[in-house]
């Protein structure tokens, strides 16, 4: 019984745990302290250097971001933008659920002598083309309260054909007795002709600098693309808006003239007042600096 019982207490019993010992990997060895102090700076630089090189990139990203938008609008006509891209000839077919805008972007674009080549400068009769019709192109202008000029259309408004080229002007006076250079931005309504209203010359590609006093004509040539007859979204588009707003030119930091006005103000002109626009870095840097 004693024995019977021992071996029970026995079974009983806790066994007691085998401890493995735990492997690890090999450990750097080094030749001295000052190599360990040197790998370890060069695992810290090059950690600093790939840190550096994301933010660099976000923030360019940051200041890429209303140029990139700009540049979407033109090559779409989003928002009002004349367009600077064409579809090619021949190109792949979509499906009739697709916008117009995205088939424009996925398009092969064609160059600059396909545009204004001189079969597409060609007037669609009505009599030739059952959609084709006469498009009254209004022309506004404006400037900005620190532009000391008059700026407004030579006429009113014109009747234009697709593929019809048209001359109109604009007439800006230097209202001041010094020498001011002004830049032009432009925008055309409503938003789903942009893409077929083309400029072949205008005044809005450069500064423009007068002269105290001066008085000048503006020269504008365009036309509006005859592929807009192919468009369901401008079957019934007759009346077009073409908008001009002159600013007070300045430098940026990269050395171009810019408008020199708030940023909405500018938005506003080119009509993006109603989209919100990416803020640029400098913006935001100014919020977190402290004022004085």
């Amino acid at each position: 019984m004693t024995s019977k019982s021992n071996l029970d207490q026995t079974s009983s019993s806790p066994q007691p745990l085998i401890q493995r010992p735990i492997r690890v990997g090999p450990m750097p060895r080094y030749r001295s302290r000052e190599e360990m102090y040197a790998v370890r700076a060069q695992k810290n630089r090059s950690l600093l250097m790939y840190t550096g090189a994301v933010i660099i990139t976000f923030l360019g990203l940051t200041y890429a971001a209303v140029p990139l938008y700009r540049l979407f609008c033109s090559a779409t006509g989003f928002a009002g933008t004349p367009s600077t891209r064409t579809q090619a000839a021949s190109g792949p077919e979509f499906p009739e659920w697709m916008p117009e805008w995205l088939k424009t972007l996925l398009s092969p674009s064609t160059t600059a002598e396909d545009r204004f080549a001189p079969s597409r400068l060609i007037a669609v009769d009505p009599a030739d083309n059952p959609k084709s019709r006469r498009f009254k192109v209004t022309f506004s202008s404006s400037t900005s309260t620190a532009l000391p000029w008059t700026f407004r259309p030579a006429q009113h408004h014109v009747y234009v054909l697709p593929g019809e080229s048209s001359l109109a002007f604009y007439t800006a006076k230097n209202n001041s007795k010094d020498d001011i250079i002004g830049v032009a931005t432009y925008n055309v309504t409503p938003d789903r002709i942009a893409p077929y209203f083309s400029k072949i010359e205008c005044f809005c590609f450069d500064e423009q600098k007068l002269l105290g006093s001066e008085i000048v004509d503006m020269p504008l040539l365009f036309f509006i693309d005859k592929d807009v007859l192919d468009d369901p979204s401008c079957r019934n588009v007759e009346d077009v808006v073409l908008s001009y707003t002159f600013f007070k030119a300045r430098r940026n930091q990269q050395g171009q003239l810019e408008p020199d006005a708030p940023e909405d103000v500018i938005q506003k002109s080119l009509g993006f007042e109603s989209y919100e626009l990416a803020k640029k870095a400098s913006d935001e840097s100014s919020k977190g600096a402290p004022r004085d």
